[in-house]
């Protein structure tokens, strides 16, 4: 026990002199690791939540109507313009084809029997055995004639249209939807649900807002007139985070700002040859943004007054000045984009801002230097050398 209070007697004692010492020099300015920037480029992206639909969704309805006698495709298939998709009961429009047919057939004897009819009449009349009125009935009958004719061909031609419509056919290139009508179904015109929905996706669009903020920045960066036409190529992150291969442009831009969400409603269009998008699906429609002659700063480095932030720039005596610097408006989280403020060259405090004041003097370090000093200090302490450990 006796050994044990010396030792901590000579320890407390050497603690002590240690301090007298210090106070007789100069009181050292305190450590702050420090930074030189240097003027760089940032490849910033800026994304927008996006709803992938096909070039073309078409609503397949029927024009007749019908019990589905026969289904040609399944879901998800692919299938091109012209295919059969579903057949609705013919047997009802063959006959009414038929019935068609022969009311022509009739229509045209008819006329046959009033040309010889009037033919035969005109001869009479230059005879001057029959009337110029019987010969006048003779040619309305004629006339009569022929416009029954026409509208025999008329039915003839719906009917033949309608037997075709009994053959549902796609529209378009594209790939099947949900089809909710199955064989012995009844359909017809005025149902609400269509029997199915083929997407086009040979190209697809991204549906995505910019908020009107952006919009105007990009109006005065590019002219007003060409925002579409100067604006950089997007890509397309889907929603397993990966990036669509092929790049995309943007082709409209509606005219209103929505007063709710304050944004505006735009269209990018993507190839789709692999098929690999699908109607309904969802991403992110990314935008390049490059960032040049821009300084880079960890945001450690900074103070915020007023929505206003700041760095300590170190002076030539060792000195440090409060600057304001401006930075853009996009982050990751660590670091701030600088876009006037600093110069190159200029050195900057990176850590303990917060305890620093404007015009104090500092001892400045490399952030390795001050790794370096963490590193010592803490071997230090796991060796017991508890004096150099906390020596600042």
């Amino acid at each position: 026990m006796k050994k044990s209070r010396i030792v901590l007697f000579a320890f407390c004692v050497a603690l002590l002199s240690s301090c007298g010492q210090e106070q007789k020099g100069e009181t050292k300015a305190p450590e702050a690791a420090v930074i030189a920037v240097e003027a760089t480029t940032a490849n910033l992206t800026n994304s927008y939540p996006a709803e992938i639909k096909g070039k073309q969704d078409a609503e397949i309805r029927p024009m007749v109507s019908g019990f589905i006698t026969k289904l040609h495709v399944d879901e998800g298939a692919q299938v091109r313009k012209g295919q059969v998709l579903f057949t609705i009961d013919q047997v009802q429009y063959k006959a009414a084809v038929e019935t068609a047919k022969a009311a022509v057939a009739t229509a045209k004897a008819a006329v046959s029997t009033q040309e010889l009819t009037t033919t035969n009449k005109r001869k009479l009349n230059a005879k001057g055995i029959i009337s110029d009125f019987d010969l006048q009935m003779a040619e309305n009958q004629l006339e009569q004639a022929k416009a029954q004719l026409a509208q025999a061909n008329a039915q003839l031609i719906n009917a033949k249209n309608n037997l075709s419509y009994t053959e549902v056919t796609s529209p378009t290139d594209g790939v099947v939807g949900q089809i909710p009508y199955r064989l012995g179904s009844l359909v017809s015109p005025s149902m609400v649900t269509p029997m199915t929905t083929i997407a086009e996706t040979s190209e697809i669009y991204a549906y995505f807002s910019m908020n009107e903020r952006e919009i105007l920045k990009l109006a005065k960066q590019q002219g007003n007139q060409n925002i579409l036409k100067d604006m950089a190529k997007v890509q397309l992150q889907l929603i397993d985070g990966s990036m669509y291969p092929d790049s995309g442009r943007v082709e409209t831009l509606t005219g209103v700002v929505d007063p709710t969400t304050k944004a505006m409603s735009m269209r990018a269009l993507f190839p789709n040859k692999d098929n690999l998008l699908r109607s309904g699906y969802t991403g992110n429609v990314v935008f390049p943004n490059v960032l040049t002659d821009i300084f880079i700063i960890p945001q450690s480095a900074t103070t915020e007054i007023q929505d206003k932030k700041f760095v300590f720039v170190v002076q030539p005596d060792n000195t440090i000045k409060t600057t304001e610097v401006q930075v853009y408006h996009l982050n990751d989280g660590k670091s701030y984009y600088v876009t006037s403020g600093l110069n190159a060259g200029d050195k900057i405090v990176v850590e303990g801002v917060q305890a620093l004041r404007d015009g104090q003097s500092i001892t400045p370090i490399t952030l390795a230097e001050k790794e370096a000093k963490y590193q010592q200090a803490l071997k230090d302490q796991k060796e017991g050398n508890i004096e150099s450990a906390f020596k600042k």
